[in-house]
């Protein structure tokens, strides 16, 4: 999966099942990443994926290029610990024993900003000319392409599936809409949706702008992970908002990244402005 790509997205809906259903129009979007190793252990993986997208301007040429840290990515091999989306914000601890975690790898899934996006057990399976991972069912928060436009439901059900071709990789997501009362219980499913986001190789493409964006500001991510790493060990249930006093939590952390690294890099110091800034928008929660 570590490597340079094209990334294209299309997620549509399939099926309505409210009076009146209406699907919405089909998504679709592309992009230039590069999915670096974050970690390579025999039971542990991660890998940080470094969106760079350049324009067209005037003239037919190009506007400097844009370095957008996307998404991470971690396996853990008989993983135990899960943080799994309960609803409303809420993150909520799962432990597996021992034999339901046997054989399975747990892929977690994190957003831009380093905090939780889902996470889920699943097998990989090795067929005469390709390997597949597929997941459990799992809860996730809304996407930004979803909750940028809509807020009539509250968290997509579903699982995904991995496949890795002689060209890159493919991600499945087979997702059902749903809207949760108040207890975070589903009382209604509005349509299912299909998505596919494939990973196509690429050579020649110039990396240089994201290389070096990494590689500055890597050692400042690393201490983002570790609080969270941090977080998770402590508490079981935590509330995250994407949004305090009017300021989006990954636009918080990337100024921090910035800040902390455009003159050489305190790691002691960058530990406490990131732990700082995460009391804003993580609240521990008690259990239940």
């Amino acid at each position: 999966m570590a490597g340079a790509y094209r990334a294209s997205f299309d997620f549509i809906e399939t099926v309505g099942f409210t009076p009146g259903y209406e699907p919405d129009p089909p998504y679709q979007s592309w992009g230039t990443e590069y999915v670096y190793i974050v970690a390579d252990e025999p039971d542990f993986i991660s890998l940080q994926h470094i969106m760079v997208i350049r324009f067209a301007a005037q003239a037919g040429s190009s506007a400097e290029p844009m370095v957008v840290k996307h998404w991470r990515q971690d396996w853990q091999y008989q993983g135990r610990d899960m943080h799994v989306f309960d609803g409303h914000r809420q993150w909520r601890r799962v432990t597996l024993d021992a034999g339901q975690a046997r054989g399975k790898w747990v892929q977690t899934v994190y957003q831009v900003d380093d905090s939780p996006r889902y996470a889920a057990a699943g097998r990989w399976q090795h067929r005469a000319n390709f390997s597949s991972w597929t997941s459990e069912e799992t809860w996730r928060p809304l996407p930004r392409r979803e909750f940028s436009v809509r807020d009539d439901y509250h968290v997509l059900v579903g699982s995904n599936r991995h496949t890795i071709t002689p060209t890159g990789w493919v991600q499945e997501e087979f997702n059902l809409k749903s809207v949760l009362d108040e207890n975070g219980e589903v009382v209604r499913v509005l349509a299912r949706e299909n998505g596919v986001a494939r990973y196509e190789r690429i050579e020649g493409f110039d990396w240089s702008p994201g290389d070096a964006y990494w590689q500055r500001t890597s050692p400042f991510w690393a201490e983002v992970r570790a609080a969270w790493y941090d977080l998770f060990a402590r508490h079981p249930r935590l509330e995250v908002s994407k949004n305090a006093d009017g300021v989006q939590m990954f636009m918080a952390m990337f100024a921090l990244a910035e800040a902390t690294t455009a003159d050489g890099f305190d790691a002691a110091g960058a530990r406490a402005q990131i732990e700082n800034t995460l009391q804003t928008y993580v609240s521990p929660q008690s259990s239940h």
